[in-house]
């Protein structure tokens, strides 16, 4: 169905500003269940078109936007959430802050690109609570490395004798994040096994040398149990692995380079991959001394390549729906 009309949504944690792009129309509502609702209904009443030529959208913001897409999704409208930084370096240079004028940017920005957007579609309850998890889980990761950097600067500083409550305070808070890691980390697992599809998609994923749990769970949760992306080219673009060329005209004649706007944990988790990969898989410790030793390539960048190898992996086991197979092994 053809895009005709768009609506643009300035999303705040109380309010929602709303535009609709052709009729000029603004107004502004709560940020509830409740006024999502009678937003709909009044951005339905002032168009001239049908709900399936309107799309709603609006910059993801996480939690404050997690409310919206949930009451679209139920009420079957048609929506597209996209990173406040696209919509923001598409409109140019802006002066101040307003958020009537920021819907009316957003609604502009979606009637401009209107027959590329696709309609977003929420993920299951269990991606839901595993992406919150993951997130979860790496606050409380980040929590106890400063308790450990802390107690073990401590203990090499102070005498260990004059300051037994504040060392044993913290050996005790290092504890208790622990046992909270674990006690997400078993509620992670237990959404994986209790749902057949994704249990079958972790079983895929990891049976890939150098892929660990972290990995699978955290491609699962970003990749929409592999639903979202179309190849494992577009999610390395998306986590910041795949090379882009750096020229221009004449004067410039770079060597082709990963972008910066990248899901950086994810980048991070792949590079583990790669080094743990090099460790324990030959076929790709072989690549990597031909690539460096015998042909003289960069480390970093063969290590990207290997990243990238990788993906491809993880995605082409899932679609073929068959564990990984190392040919390798095999060989005569």
């Amino acid at each position: 169905m053809e895009t005709k009309e768009t609506i643009g949504i300035d999303v705040s944690k109380k309010t929602l500003d709303v535009h609709i792009h052709n009729k000029k129309m603004h107004r502004v509502f709560e940020n509830c269940p409740k006024d999502i609702a009678k937003m709909i209904k009044w951005a339905l009443k002032n168009t001239d078109f049908d709900r399936e030529e309107m799309i709603f959208t609006f910059e993801h913001t996480g939690l404050y936007s997690l409310q919206l897409s949930a009451t679209l999704s139920e009420l079957g409208m048609r929506y597209v959430a996209i990173p406040g930084l696209e919509i923001k370096r598409s409109l140019g240079l802006s002066r101040g802050k307003d958020d009537k004028v920021d819907a009316a940017k957003i609604a502009l920005y979606a009637y401009r690109l209107r027959e590329e957007l696709e309609s977003c579609q929420l993920p299951s309850e269990d991606l839901q609570s595993l992406k919150r998890l993951l997130s979860l889980r790496d606050r409380l990761v980040k929590q106890r490395a400063g308790y450990k950097a802390s107690l073990k600067e401590e203990k090499r500083v102070l005498k260990q004798k004059d300051n037994k409550i504040l060392l044993k305070a913290q050996e005790e808070m290092i504890g208790h994040f622990s046992k909270k890691i674990k006690k997400v980390e078993r509620e992670m697992d237990r959404i994986i096994k209790e749902n057949r599809e994704l249990d079958k998609i972790y079983g895929l994923v990891t049976s890939i040398k150098g892929v660990g749990p972290q990995t699978a769970l955290y491609m699962i949760a970003y990749t929409q149990g592999f639903t979202k992306f179309e190849n494992w080219r577009k999610f390395a673009s998306y986590c910041g692995t795949a090379p882009f060329p750096n020229s221009s005209g004449t004067s410039i004649r770079g060597k082709t380079k990963v972008s910066h706007l990248a899901n950086k944990k994810i980048k991070s988790l792949l590079d583990q991959c790669s080094k743990t990969a090099l460790q324990h898989n030959p076929e790709i410790r072989q690549y990597y001394r031909r690539r460096v030793d015998e042909q003289g390539k960069n480390e970093m960048s063969t290590i990207n390549v290997i990243r990238n190898k990788l993906l491809a992996r993880i995605f082409a086991v899932v679609k073929r729906r068959t564990p990984y197979v190392d040919t390798l092994k095999y060989a005569a």
